[in-house]
């Protein structure tokens, strides 16, 4: 058995957010057949698509293949609307999350996660109730809104309101920094992703927050946590080394946290997978493949299925057991 916990899902049309949403220049689809699509945001092309981001038919036919039985299907982060206004966020997540819910269809394979207006933790704590009453089972969050990281109030209160109704949350980097340096070879997704979810960890720890939020928050970053496993004895070092600047409102090391949080373990190769394991712990990674993007693994959990230094059980635990502890507590 294998539980995916990193997939997207777009809907195949959505009303005029211009009008539902108030303001202009939503993204948009542009249709180019039954199982093509372009998101479009204004004029500019931001990604192609086909129908595995919207057809369940197609996704159950590509779990059969890769062998996964469940997968959780979050929002692609495009969508977010954290820039904004409060109001008109709250009204795009409410729209998404009901899609997302007509593409599921209350199939038990998919494990739908919705998106909330995380600039406003009021609207975001409705928002959230109002998807999980309705069938949704966590929250996909942006990394930051704006200049603010996950050690926010705003964001803190509503991390602290998901530990209270047991609602997972999955940390997706989003928006990362641009300019000619990173506008070549998808410089933006293979520096800027790593280097944003790094930041957003580190956010969660010297900002004091899993000091603050009970144990029983559960939280997954994507991508195999970025760069912060493989750097995690630099933030130590400099903890212990110039603690004057960099222990914020931790009381521990980094490294001592590490049992807070999940990883994906969408890393693409052995090695990697190694050291995520032996940084993280083995109870600690969990499957995600990325689905349907191009920049994803396919199979999705190759590298877990196919490691050589996995015992079966460690396996069975990255495969299935760590994922349902992360979902279902």
């Amino acid at each position: 058995m294998t539980i995916d916990v990193h997939t997207h899902v777009v809907p195949k049309g959505w009303p005029d957010l211009d009008v539902e949403c108030g303001g202009a220049g939503w993204p948009w689809l542009k249709i180019s057949s039954e199982r093509e699509a372009i998101i479009m945001v204004r004029d500019t092309e931001f990604r192609r698509i086909e129908s595995s981001c919207w057809d369940r038919d197609v996704r159950r036919a590509d779990m059969d293949l890769d062998g996964v039985d469940r997968q959780v299907v979050s929002p692609t982060p495009v969508f977010f609307g954290y820039d904004r206004t409060p109001a008109q966020a709250a009204a795009l997540s409410r729209i998404f999350n009901d899609l997302t819910l007509s593409v599921t269809g209350g199939d038990p394979r998919f494990i739908p996660f919705c998106q909330v207006p995380l600039q406003d933790p009021e609207a975001a704590c409705a928002e959230l109730d109002r998807s999980m009453a309705n069938g949704h089972v966590g929250v996909e969050i942006g990394n930051h809104v704006g200049d603010q990281d996950l050690d926010a109030a705003g964001i803190v209160e509503f991390l602290q309101h998901c530990a209270a109704v047991g609602a997972p949350v999955f940390v997706h980097p989003w928006d990362m920094p641009d300019g000619p340096r990173l506008d070549r070879w998808m410089a933006r997704w293979l520096t800027g992703m790593p280097a944003e979810t790094h930041l957003s960890a580190l956010a969660l720890i010297l900002g004091g927050v899993l000091d603050r939020v009970p144990p029983s928050l559960r939280l997954c970053f994507a991508h195999g946590g970025g760069s912060f496993p493989y750097w995690l004895g630099r933030a130590d070092n400099a903890w212990h080394r110039r603690g004057d600047l960099v222990r914020g409102r931790s009381t521990r090391p980094p490294s001592e946290y590490t049992d807070r949080l999940y990883v994906d373990s969408v890393v693409f190769s052995e090695p990697a997978l190694r050291l995520l394991v032996d940084t993280m712990g083995e109870d600690r990674v969990v499957v995600g493949s990325d689905y349907p993007y191009p920049l994803g693994e396919r199979p999705a959990g190759n590298v877990v299925r196919t490691a050589s230094f996995l015992t079966p059980d460690q396996q069975r635990k990255l495969l299935v057991d760590n994922a349902s502890r992360y979902l279902f507590g």
